[in-house]
């Protein structure tokens, strides 16, 4: 294993609850591990302890199986991180950032040039090479900070919310590029909260609630906990209050007018009725009946009073 946690423990003077309780992970070179969690789950506070950034209260950190919390410059040496926040790049144009991270990390001028190349092709990024980087917008500049982690990557990635702005073309393009770094031997630690980009992109996951891993795995280890469900999913029609599920149903929940619940395999037939019902009333412009996903996993696992506001329900949603 290249990255291995064991029984990491970290508090906050303020705060009653450890943002980290007993954590174990471990992580493989060749491979997208997934930390995936609600805000304030305790994954970046993780993350801050594996660079070595933050100390942890107890338990164990190593790298390559060297102790990364009594070394944390070796963490540094060996990691590239795109932190949560964006990166500061006034003042530099988006190959000038991204060829300075690369040659801070030792790499030949050449070399660099190369690699910056080919993820600015990648990402589509061509149009902005030479823009001031206090003009770019939050997308282009979250593309950025992941091409300054992955010019020159270490032997550990980190990326933190690495799709935070981007829009839902290039994100597709960053995902294989992060599918890349892990094909070329780098052990990549995904930190997301977005369950459905989680789904299609790791190999193994853990989620965090409160500090704690409930559950890790394989996206299909964790769909098995509701393997015998079905997803239905309705759109409502404009205006339209939400109906009460029915009573083979679990509760909604709500993103807009998309409403998600889970039914019994065997009530498949009824849940389609029900829907076809409603359809027929002009409650629903349409739904959809499918094998539960990760995101309905997880939605069990941790209660949808933890998830995050893309499965909240939303202000202006009533049950009627």
């Amino acid at each position: 294993m290249l990255l291995e946690v064991h029984g990491v423990t970290k508090r906050y003077r303020r705060s009653p609850a450890p943002a980290n309780d007993g954590v174990d992970l471990a992580v493989e070179s060749g491979q997208v591990y997934g930390l995936l969690g609600h805000n304030g789950a305790g994954k970046t506070t993780l993350v801050n302890q594996v660079v070595g950034l933050l100390k942890p209260d107890s338990g164990s950190i190593q790298i390559a199986g060297r102790d990364v919390v009594a070394d944390p410059g070796y963490a540094r040496m060996v990691c590239s991180i795109q932190p949560q926040a964006q990166v500061p790049i006034d003042g530099l144009t988006p190959r000038q950032a991204i060829e300075t991270l690369g040659r801070l990390r030792g790499a030949e001028a050449r070399l660099v040039r190369v690699r910056a190349d080919r993820l600015i092709e990648a990402l589509g990024l061509s149009e902005w090479t030479g823009a001031d980087g206090a003009r770019l917008s939050g997308g282009v500049k979250r593309l950025v900070s992941f091409c300054m982690a992955a010019v020159v990557p270490g032997r550990l990635v980190i990326l933190d919310e690495p799709t935070n702005d981007v829009d839902p073309v290039r994100r597709r393009l960053l995902w294989a590029q992060v599918r890349a770094l892990a094909d070329e031997g780098a052990a990549v630690l995904l930190v997301t909260h977005n369950v459905v980009e989680a789904e299609r992109s790791v190999d193994r996951l853990a989620i965090l609630d409160h500090g704690r891993v409930l559950t890790e795995g394989t996206p299909a280890d964790l769909k098995s906990a509701v393997a015998d469900d079905l997803r239905l999913e309705l759109v409502l029609e404009p205006g339209t209050q939400v109906p009460a599920p029915p009573d083979f149903a679990s509760s909604f929940t709500a993103t807009g007018n998309r409403l998600v619940t889970t039914v019994p395999a065997r009530m498949g037939g009824a849940a389609a009725a029900w829907a076809q019902d409603l359809r027929r009333a002009a409650r629903i412009e349409e739904y959809s009946l499918a094998p539960a996903t990760l995101e309905d996993a997880y939605v069990a696992l941790v209660g949808a009073a933890n998830t995050s506001d893309s499965t909240m329900e939303e202000p202006g949603v009533r049950a009627a």
